[in-house]
């Protein structure tokens, strides 16, 4: 039994989709002056979030986590969802007066986006503290997307009491300084990004992937399409990614690739098996509207996994 805590967002998702390009209208010699307005043709609200996001996939495949986050008081119904998964909710605290953080997403033909969000309740989250744990010190804290004070003495707090965390700070990268990134990244169980946000991680801290692996165990770097690669101690591991069948929202599908991740690691499987783990929640994620509105059963994900990759070694301890 894992003692698994999230940290991060917890939001409510509006997703808007344009019936268009929205490279068509951009003009790349009036970007100082732009001013655009998209006319949608549909939106929906659904439950979303970095950690609750993470948190879902992982009950997917039969392992619990914690979330520790704020939210406003609009969050009852939600909270009853997420504990119906068997989500510990306990952490979650309620700010008065205060909406949950918001996240609008409008998605084009391309499934490029332009996306804003509402911090709400989430810029109180510095108010919580990892000392103040009532269900015991956590095997695995994952900081992940929140405010960024929070994230910033969430990393101290691990520190401090020598808990091991994962690293993902994904959008908020441009909310912190080189010095915060660097105290993120020194003594971290290991970075989690995409490939941008990795080159400007090396742009903002001056560190190369050797020295950034001097101070983790591991780095996972997603690309897309095009997969994703794990760096570590026994090298480099590059995996493919899995093609959908659709394509229907790309929101979550970062977030459904840690938690496939994280389970296949948490389970001890090797680099390759967590990263192919990872690819294939990501495309089902990809599959389905919303972020947490996809599902499978063990014997449906196996099923599709070996039909995908060559080798099912440890496979069986996915879904123990």
């Amino acid at each position: 039994m894992h003692n698994i805590l999230l940290t991060g967002s917890i939001a409510y998702d509006y997703l808007m989709t344009f019936p268009g390009y929205f490279r068509d209208h951009i003009l790349l010699e009036h970007i100082e002056s732009i001013s655009l307005s998209f006319l949608v043709e549909s939106m929906v609200r659904r439950r979303g979030g970095t950690a609750p996001n993470i948190a879902y996939t992982m009950s997917l495949f039969g392992m619990k986590s914690r979330l520790l986050a704020t939210v406003g008081e609009d969050f009852d119904e939600y909270r009853a969802w997420l504990e119906s998964k068997g989500i510990d909710t306990s952490g979650v605290r309620a700010i008065p007066g205060v909406f949950t953080a918001s996240f609008f997403a409008n998605t084009d033909r391309a499934n490029s986006q332009i996306s804003s969000f509402y911090p709400g309740a989430m810029a109180y989250a510095s108010r919580l503290s990892l000392k103040e744990l009532e269900s015991g010190e956590p095997d695995l804290v994952v900081i992940s997307p929140n405010d960024p004070g929070a994230m910033v003495k969430y990393v101290q707090e691990c520190h401090e009491l020598g808990l091991a965390y994962l690293f993902d700070p994904s959008q908020q990268l441009v909310r912190m300084n080189p010095a915060e990134v660097c105290a993120g990244i020194d003594g971290a169980l290991a970075l989690f990004v995409n490939e941008y946000e990795f080159a400007l991680i090396q742009k903002m801290t001056g560190l190369s992937l050797a020295q950034i692996l001097e101070r983790v165990q591991f780095v996972v770097v997603t690309r897309g399409e095009r997969g994703s690669s794990v760096y570590g101690s026994a090298g480099e591991h590059h995996i493919p990614g899995v093609a959908p069948d659709q394509v229907a929202d790309p929101t979550g599908v970062g977030d459904a690739f840690r938690g496939g991740f994280l389970v296949a690691y948490l389970r001890s499987l090797d680099w390759e098996t967590c990263g192919r783990v990872g690819a294939l929640t990501a495309t089902y994620c990809l599959e389905q509207n919303g972020t947490q509105d996809f599902a499978f059963t063990p014997s449906e994900f196996l099923a599709r996994y070996r039909r995908h990759f060559p080798s099912t070694a440890g496979l069986e301890a996915l879904f123990e």
